[in-house]
């Protein structure tokens, strides 16, 4: 699979690169998280979100909206599913690693997307990127065998479990956390309640 950079117009379509936030400290608390063999994902650290920077992008990114700040670490070659929410996400590349991306809009009505639509962006260490809310995603992968760290910021509660079980009338079942709508892969290793519906090659890189 061809690997962009984020310079490569096709980047346009899921994100953009966000400067002018001073992301040094952050990516230096980072390196005291865990880096295990599989992927670990922690939605909110209370060390990191009380960094001057969490400050920072509250007010200048999210417009004064209560974030969470944590992250998402570990080995990863693989798809495995993808994601989307309501809003857009912040990722700082604390290691060089590569985002598998794809569109909203290509999800069926049968809630099915195809893998080989998705396209691979590589991320160098201290990039800070926002992936729109139309942007599927899921754990990055790493650039190396020594795997990656990552940043994720999101509005407050995404991610987190659903408060109430959903209605029989008008469920959703892509709806799998606060704010995170997802789809499975069947090799992907994920929980029964997950709604699996990638169809084709489980992408590894």
């Amino acid at each position: 699979m061809e690997i962009k950079t984020l310079r490569d117009p096709a980047f346009r379509t899921y994100g953009r690169v966000i400067k002018g936030y001073d992301t040094k400290v952050l990516e230096e608390a980072m390196a005291h998280t865990p880096l295990p063999e599989d992927v670990v994902y922690v939605a909110s650290v209370p060390e990191l979100e009380a960094l001057p920077v969490a400050g920072q992008l509250a007010r200048g990114f999210y417009g004064q909206m209560e974030i969470q700040v944590g992250y998402c670490n570990g080995h990863n070659k693989k798809l495995n599913a993808v994601e989307y929410h309501r809003s857009s996400e912040l990722d700082l590349a604390v290691t060089d690693m590569v985002l598998l991306l794809g569109r909203q809009q290509d999800i069926t009505d049968g809630m099915t997307y195809e893998t080989r639509q998705i396209e691979a962006f590589f991320v160098p260490a201290g990039t800070l990127v926002e992936l729109y809310a139309t942007t599927l995603h899921y754990a990055p992968c790493q650039a190396e065998d020594t795997g990656f760290r990552c940043v994720v910021v999101l509005p407050r509660g995404t991610n987190t479990e659903l408060a109430h079980a959903q209605a029989a009338e008008g469920k959703d079942e892509l709806l799998f956390a606060r704010n995170k709508w997802l789809i499975g892969h069947r090799e992907g290793g994920l929980p029964q309640n997950a709604w699996i519906g990638l169809e084709g090659e489980n992408i590894s890189l």
